[in-house]
């Protein structure tokens, strides 16, 4: 069964900083479980608001873009990922240069 805290996951949206993004098992460890990372893909398709809550910093094990992303779909969060300085090539970032860790 699955449980974590869902404001706790806002707040760790808010965290990651301007021009980088986090994983949702990056998301799902900090949260106190690796293995929630479809649960915490499922709450995030539900994020109730996606401009304070920055769900589109977050891309999968592979650093690809999700096609259901909540607030528009796949090519809005490429869109909103480049506004905050992030390149994105075939819907897909370098998680070198630009995936960062929710634990500093």
């Amino acid at each position: 069964m699955t449980s974590f805290d869902k404001q706790r996951l806002y707040e760790l949206l808010r965290r990651i900083p301007k021009g980088r993004v986090v994983t949702y098992g990056a998301l799902a460890a900090a949260l106190g479980n690796p293995v929630w990372a479809r649960a915490v893909g499922n709450a995030l398709h539900h994020n109730p608001d996606g401009v304070k809550n920055p769900c589109y910093k977050v891309v999968n094990g592979k650093g690809e873009l999700s096609h259901a992303y909540a607030f528009g779909g796949i090519n809005e969060q490429k869109r909103r990922l480049e506004a905050d300085g992030i390149k994105v090539e075939n819907f897909k970032v370098d998680l070198q240069i630009f995936g960062c860790s929710l634990n500093s």
